[in-house]
């Protein structure tokens, strides 16, 4: 039984937990420690996220790990004043966004610690990550204004 569950009563699911497996466990053991890391590929040289076994590019299978820098601009994003779906409904309004890493790839993540008035096309931002303080799971990247 989990922490805070009631004898005889299961959980509500949970929609924002990741499933690692084997060949992602080495991303989440990294965001756990508050890294980003990427996908880089051997053939055509071009970083990619989510991470994938192949290039999404070139379809080379000569892809390893990359540390990323954790800088990225924000390219667009939507406040999303409901979700029914557990635990986002605790959250709204939150700011669902999609990043440009430094290192090229494009990225869908979460703004947090900035009002969505202040959001703007271009603005810079920095990796966070919310973490298992939240009632288990995976440390997840989300992004934050720079500065």
């Amino acid at each position: 039984m989990s922490p805070g569950t009631t004898p005889g009563r299961a959980a509500a699911p949970r929609f924002d937990l990741p499933e690692p497996d084997a060949f992602t466990r080495p991303y989440w053991d990294a965001a756990a420690e508050g890294q980003l890391l990427l996908r880089r590929c051997g053939g055509c040289g071009r970083a990619h996220h989510y991470p994938r076994e192949f290039c999404p590019y070139c379809w080379s299978e000569d892809v390893g790990w990359e540390r990323a820098s954790g800088d990225a601009i924000l390219y667009t994003w939507s406040v999303v004043h409901r979700n029914d779906l557990p635990p986002f409904g605790s959250r709204v309004p939150y700011v669902a966004a999609v990043v440009d890493l430094a290192e090229g790839p494009r990225m869908m993540t979460e703004i947090v610690e900035c009002a969505p008035a202040a959001l703007r096309v271009g603005m810079g931002l920095t990796v966070t990550f919310r973490g298992a303080e939240e009632g288990g799971g995976e440390a997840v990247a989300v992004f934050r204004p720079c500065g």
